[in-house]
Formats: structure tokens, C-alpha cells, sequence
């Protein structure tokens, strides 16, 4: 393919021509007649490449109200028994567990995406007839045994039996073609770019030498992982715990296993994709038991093991990620939308958006719809909630409302509420991120170099790696290498003067400034640089990227090393800001401080048991 794939740059900045961009982009969804909210036959969201996530459309009115515009309740168009804030994971499950309860119930979702799901996202590629599918953000069920029993029961509810995934995931495909990690050193730091593979796999003495590090560098890295060495003599096991859990892995390979400066950046941003900050921001101890793509050096000798990473496979895993748990929550609670009745049709199945949205139906998930305003009554016998879609302000009225938007968001959504609570709200900084998709004819060139995953030491996407190997119902994975592929990376904006949540402020503002050609100038740079030696061709091979952009990604969670210690639960912000006020509840994975599904679905069970109780 020798065309460049081209597309608008984004707007430059976050609150710019706001009057403009409130409208604009939904006359290319809606037509000029923007006036019903029904959605056409051939809307079909997951097809859509260039710029998705946190898309044109989703985020232009949001920031305008945060910075100071308004829009007055008006007249009260409909009422419902509830209206949940947020068509994620969390919100369907919270309009899921209120209809348990009333299955009577008017129920309205809002959501200010052109999709449900939240950062649960489907990306679809078509390929010589073939529908390719990847997923967008939330990745997998991460460690089911560990999730409440609430989150448990409505997996198993909506159609989710875990332990099929054991049949349908291939956990020895690429360790049986010998594939393993591969490391591409950066010019800035070590003198010229190069791609070192074998990383974990290879003797670490035959890896070191093949790598553009200096002598010591080599010797030091060989060391560290290959001398059976405690590096904290003399310390009891919880004494050495108490000394890892305060300082910085960086921290403790620079001072304790004492390694060069180019070993030290060979790992500072090895957990961008996870933690999103550099490892001198990471616990050490977080380090111990981290055997993804071969370990971090330096603990195995200093601190013995129990438990921890590796209990359970990290095999839950759908081709679209946890979409397909935000396609089964929404097939229970509108049957007609999603065709099917079982886990592997689900995949499959194509969503007919006309059926989210229709009038007289019990229970409708209105898309492209930013909630700019909740308050009580003067009663407070019910809740308004305004909203903005296709330009145009609503306003709909429910006995109760679950918030299960950003918590970020509600203090400016909710303006009612307690200094105290707002304070709790805002403390949750989410972190901004980038999942892109590339979609490839073949996977041949990482066969080759024998890699699945490479990481870069210092550029833009820190990783690029091959899909999860899972075939479930009719789809199926392309295990041959001459098969296509959507390739995964992950770019996360990094400071190095910026640390704790103030580089998260930063990077989101960094995201939404980013064009699309700069995202793919990235893609096809650092293609080349790792693949074009077993004769990937960016300009030929690449057919298509999605950019999954969430300036508002992760949610924030307390386990780095600037979290102070909390006397009780109660004095958590996070516990502190989903407190009940009123009639109006606080569900999100923000309101347990924990990125994950399982913390999505149990706020959402409490946040609609309040709803209950008021």
C-alpha cells in the first residue's frame, strides 16, 4: 500500500473554538436533522479507523463545561425510574443489577461516545472479505478467581463461562514457534538504534553481547539477573519488604545492585503500558515475581516469593477485549440489539444500534449524549439531568440517577455537592494513554526474527506485539504467520521532569493536541526500524490503523510511591467522593481506585443499592 492514510489533524488543544465544535462533528453523524435520537440501520461504530477512544465528538462539550459554560434545565422531555451517567461497563451493569431488582423500571443510559462500552472497545477490520476483530482499550478478565462474587454472578448471568477460555486461547502457539521478547535500543541513549531479540530466551551473557551498551553496562546487566546474589545482606524478609515497598525499583538498581546508567534506562519506562509512569516511580517490591517476557533483574536472590503474579493465566481474553462483556450486557438488557444467545455468537454477532434508542421501550442507551448537569428537585424527590446531543440541550427527570461517568467529571456535573465530596472526586486522576491498532497483511517478519513482542527502550509507542492468540466460536485467530494480523501498541506520554499525577495532567492535554499523522508517523518509523531487517515495508504492509486515544484512560490507583498511608477506609478520597448525595449514586471503577472490570461492575452493584435505598 503506498498511499499515506490520511485524516484531519485534531484540534490544537482541548478548549478551543468550543462554539464551533460542539456541532460540527455531529452533523457528519446525524445529518443537519439532528432532532431524533434514533440511530440509523447503517450505524455501525466499530468500523470506524483513524482517530477513536476519546473521538471527535466525545469530549468537546465536556471540557467546555469545565471551563465555565452552562446549559439550563429546560423542559422536562421524558421520565424514567433511573438514569445512569455512562454507557461503560459500569453503567450497564448498574442498569442491569436496577432491573433485577424492577423489572418494570423505565431505565435511560446517557453516554457522550458514539458507542457503548466505555473504554471497552471494539475495533473491526475488513480484509479480503474477512472481519478482523481487536479491541480498543479494556484488554481482558484479568485474574476471574480474584473478582467478587457480585462481578462473578453477573459474568455467569450475561452468558460468560470463564474457563472455556482455556480451551479457546492457545497458550503455547508462539512459545512452540520459539518467539520471545525482543528489545530496540535507542540511538539518544546507546549510541545507534538497534534490535537485540532473544531477550529472556537467549543466555543472558550471549544476549548482553549483542546489545549497544557500553562494557560495564553488559557486564552489569549480565550480573544482575545471572549472580545468585542477595543485594540486602543481613535484613529480615519484612525487613526488606518495608525498605522495597518505599523505593523506587529505578531506585534500588542504581543504589543496592549498583548497575550502570544505561542498564537503568533500559528499563525506566518498561511499565509505561502499566503502571504509565517511569520506574523510578514504581515500588521495587511491585518488581518481585514479574516474569512478563523474561523479568526484571535484581530481586530473585534478595526477597523470596509467595504467591503473587502468576496464580492464574492471562488468558480471559475475547478478540474485542471486554467489548464483548459490554455486548452481553446490553443483548440482556435489549435482546434485539445483539443477535444470539451464547458467549462465542456474541463475537460474531453485529450490533443493530437502531434497536439501542427506541421510543416506548423500557430501557433505551442513548449514544452521543454528554450529561452536563444533575440536581435534585426542589423536592428532592427526583433528579434532573441535562444533556447535550447533536448540539441541542435536554433535559429528562428519574426517581434516582447512578453517576458511572469519569468521577473527575461529577464535580462539575454536580455542583450541589459537598466541598468534601467534590475534593474526593477530583483527587482521581485517570491516566491517559493510547492502544493502536495496526493492521497488517501477515505476521511473517516477526516469525522470522523469531518475536512476538517488542519493546523500546526510549520512543514513542514503548511496545508493539502480536494479538492474543483466541479462537472462539466461528472466529478464528490467524495462527499462521502469513495470515493477517492488527498488531498492538501502546504509546503513553512520558516527562522526565514531570512526576506523580501532574504528568497524567499533562499527557492528557499531550493527547488531545496529537495529530493522527503523528500517530501513524510513529507507527511506520518504528515498524521499520524493528521489522524492515526480515523485510517488513510500512509504506506496503500497513492497511489500516486505529488510534485509540483515552486522554482519560486508566483510573487512578494508589499503588505508587507518592500514595500516603490512610488511617481507615473512610478517609480514602476515592471512598470519600462515592458517597451517596441524595438520590444521585457514584458507580465507575474510579469510585473503587482500581483499573479493572471486576471493580466496574462491584461499584455499580453498590452504587444501585443506594439507589434502592434512598
Amino acid at each position: 500500500m503506498k498511499r499515506r492514510i490520511t485524516r484531519r489533524d485534531f484540534l490544537n488543544g482541548t478548549q478551543v473554538a468550543i462554539g464551533a465544535s460542539l456541532l460540527s462533528p455531529w452533523t457528519e453523524v446525524f445529518g443537519t436533522d439532528a432532532s431524533k435520537f434514533a440511530l440509523g440501520n447503517d450505524y455501525y461504530p466499530p468500523a470506524k479507523t483513524g482517530l477513536r477512544g476519546s473521538h471527535d465528538g466525545s469530549w468537546e462539550t465536556m471540557h467546555a463545561r469545565v471551563a465555565g459554560a452552562s446549559w439550563p434545565a429546560g423542559e422536562i422531555e421524558e421520565d424514567y425510574d433511573l438514569v445512569v451517567v455512562g454507557g461503560g461497563i459500569s453503567g450497564l451493569s448498574a442498569a442491569h443489577f436496577y432491573r433485577q431488582e424492577k423489572p418494570a423500571a423505565r431505565i435511560l443510559v446517557l453516554d457522550n461516545h458514539d458507542d457503548f462500552g466505555g473504554h471497552a472497545k471494539r475495533n473491526e477490520f475488513q480484509v479480503n472479505g474477512r472481519t478482523h476483530i481487536a479491541y480498543g482499550g479494556t484488554e481482558s478478565i484479568d485474574t476471574p478467581s480474584g473478582y467478587t462474587d457480585i462481578a462473578k454472578d453477573l459474568l455467569a448471568d450475561i452468558g460468560i463461562d470463564v474457563q472455556r477460555f482455556y480451551a479457546y486461547y492457545d497458550q503455547d502457539l508462539y512459545d512452540q514457534m520459539g518467539l520471545s521478547y525482543a528489545i530496540a535500543f535507542d540511538q539518544a541513549t546507546y549510541g545507534r538504534r538497534k534490535l537485540v531479540t532473544g531477550y529472556g530466551s537467549t543466555p543472558w551473557k550471549e544476549f548482553a553481547a549483542q546489545t549497544p551498551m557500553s562494557a560495564r553496562a553488559k557486564a552489569d546487566l549480565v550480573r544482575a539477573f545471572t549472580d545468585a546474589r542477595d543485594y540486602l545482606p543481613g535484613m529480615s524478609r519484612d525487613e526488606k519488604v518495608a525498605l522495597l515497598s518505599k523505593i523506587s525499583y529505578r531506585s534500588y538498581l542504581r543504589d543496592y545492585v549498583k548497575v550502570d546508567e544505561q542498564v537503568l534506562e533500559m528499563y525506566q519506562r518498561w511499565g509505561m503500558s502499566y503502571w504509565c509512569v517511569g520506574m523510578d516511580e514504581v515500588p521495587a517490591i511491585y518488581i518481585l515475581g514479574y516474569t512478563d517476557g523474561g523479568g526484571m533483574p535484581g530481586l530473585e536472590h534478595t526477597v523470596s516469593q509467595t504467591g503473587g503474579r502468576g496464580s492464574e493465566p492471562y488468558i480471559f481474553h475475547f478478540p474485542d477485549g471486554n467489548a464483548s462483556v459490554a455486548r452481553l450486557l446490553v443483548r440482556r438488557l435489549i435482546p434485539a440489539a445483539v443477535p444470539g444467545e451464547t458467549m462465542e455468537d456474541s463475537v460474531t454477532a453485529r450490533v443493530d444500534y437502531s434497536a439501542l434508542d427506541r421510543e416506548g421501550a423500557s430501557l433505551r442507551i442513548r449514544l452521543n449524549s454528554t450529561v452536563v448537569n444533575v440536581a435534585h428537585t426542589a423536592d428532592s424527590k427526583a433528579v434532573d439531568v441535562t444533556y447535550v446531543h447533536a448540539g441541542s440541550a435536554h433535559t429528562v427527570r428519574a426517581k434516582n440517577c447512578v453517576m458511572a461517568c469519569y468521577n473527575g467529571a461529577i464535580p462539575y456535573v454536580c455542583p450541589d455537592l459537598p466541598k468534601e465530596q467534590k475534593e474526593g472526586l477530583a483527587y482521581n486522576v485517570k491516566v491517559p494513554l493510547t492502544y493502536t491498532k495496526v493492521m497488517v497483511p501477515n505476521w511473517r517478519a516477526f516469525a522470522d526474527l523469531g518475536t512476538r513482542f517488542v519493546y523500546y527502550t526510549r520512543d514513542f509507542y514503548k511496545q508493539v506485539e502480536l494479538d492474543y492468540p483466541v479462537s472462539i466460536g466461528s472466529y478464528e485467530f490467524g495462527a499462521d504467520p502469513d495470515q493477517p494480523m492488527a498488531l498492538h501498541m501502546c504509546h503513553v506520554p512520558y516527562f522526565d521532569d514531570l512526576k506523580g499525577p501532574e504528568q497524567w495532567r499533562a499527557g492528557r492535554r499531550k493527547l488531545l493536541e496529537t495529530s493522527f499523522a503523528t500517530f501513524e508517523h510513529h507507527v511506520r518509523d518504528q515498524l521499520d526500524q524493528a521489522l524492515s531487517s526480515a523485510g517488513f515495508d510500512a509504506d506496503r504492509d500497513i492497511t489500516a490503523i486505529t488510534v485509540n486515544r483515552w486522554a482519560h484512560g486508566y483510573s487512578y490507583s494508589p499503588d505508587l510511591l507518592w500514595e500516603p498511608e490512610y488511617a481507615s477506609d473512610a478517609d480514602k478520597p476515592w471512598v470519600q467522593g462515592r458517597q451517596p448525595y441524595g438520590r444521585i449514586s457514584i458507580a465507575n471503577s474510579d469510585a473503587g481506585a482500581e483499573p479493572n472490570t471486576d471493580s466496574a461492575i462491584s461499584h455499580a452493584y453498590r452504587a444501585v443499592q443506594e439507589a434502592l435505598s434512598s
